[in-house]
């Protein structure tokens, strides 16, 4: 990113923000009406907040509560880079009731700054979803959903976080039934928590321990395990993408890459089929 460019980009989702800067910028004290979440990719930031003074490098996740007055300088007057989203209360606050099954506490970013391996991994993966111009997964919204609940789930400090022991549940196993019965049907988490008879936040936990995946993550490596079957079978290309459910062949193909190693191309011409 050039130096002193901060880009507001376009999102996906109504009551979401990104932006994405690399700037010596001195911010003023000012505060924002929306939770603020991100990441410092280069350089280093200092800034006084409400809950201290602190100096975040790269690899730090930064965050702001909703009417928190914050400023921001750059450390030795060098330029940072950083990505951070806003979001509206309504939005987090609806992730956490996910995770509390409608009694979330009063949500507030403890800590200005935090070092969490999780907490930068779904970061990053929301932010790519939020700021996709193409988005051409047919089942974005079921990501989308299952990668806010975790991100809201991994900024919770210890004495916030839900009583794990009671989110054991044996509806996962429903749920996961319905994925295996028809993997190249539109499936959204709402939808798959139904079956499940739990919360969309013990669904994605209990499922997770169950299988080795996120719901969303088991349903993709089904479709392209199907995708694989139909290819086998001497299925068109374009043809087998949508029975497997993927929105189009590119979007198979990059899955399939990914599971696989090599294009579905490549499985087809093996056996040959065109």
């Amino acid at each position: 990113m050039t130096k002193g460019q901060i880009a507001v980009l376009p999102t996906s989702r109504p009551g979401t923000e990104a932006v994405a800067a690399c700037s010596a910028h001195h911010f003023a004290r000012h505060s924002h009406d929306v939770y603020g979440i991100g990441i410092i990719d280069q350089g280093g930031q200092k800034s006084a907040s409400g809950r201290g003074i602190v100096e975040a490098g790269p690899g730090t996740v930064i965050t702001v509560n909703p009417g928190e007055i914050h400023d921001g300088v750059p450390v030795a007057g060098e330029p940072r880079q950083w990505r951070i989203l806003y979001f509206q209360p309504g939005i987090l606050k609806d992730a956490l009731n996910a995770i509390f099954e409608g009694g979330a506490p009063e949500h507030e970013f403890t800590s200005p700054i935090f070092h969490r391996p999780a907490l930068t991994q779904y970061f990053n993966r929301i932010y790519g979803h939020l700021t996709s111009i193409n988005m051409p997964d047919g089942d974005e919204n079921f990501e989308y959903d299952e990668l806010l609940i975790l991100l809201a789930r991994a900024s919770l400090e210890q004495a916030h976080q839900p009583d794990e022991n009671r989110l054991i549940a044996p509806g996962v196993f429903r749920a996961k039934q319905q994925i295996d019965d028809a993997p190249g049907e539109t499936l959204q988490l709402d939808v798959l928590a139904q079956t499940s008879g739990l919360g969309k936040y013990q669904l994605i936990r209990n499922f997770s321990r169950a299988t080795g995946y996120t719901p969303h993550a088991y349903l993709v490596q089904r479709r392209a395990l199907l995708a694989r079957q139909l290819i086998l079978q001497k299925t068109p290309l374009a043809e087998a993408a949508i029975a497997a459910g993927f929105s189009d062949q590119s979007h198979m193909t990059r899955q399939f890459i990914r599971f696989y190693g090599y294009s579905p191309g490549k499985l087809a011409r093996s056996i040959g089929s065109n």
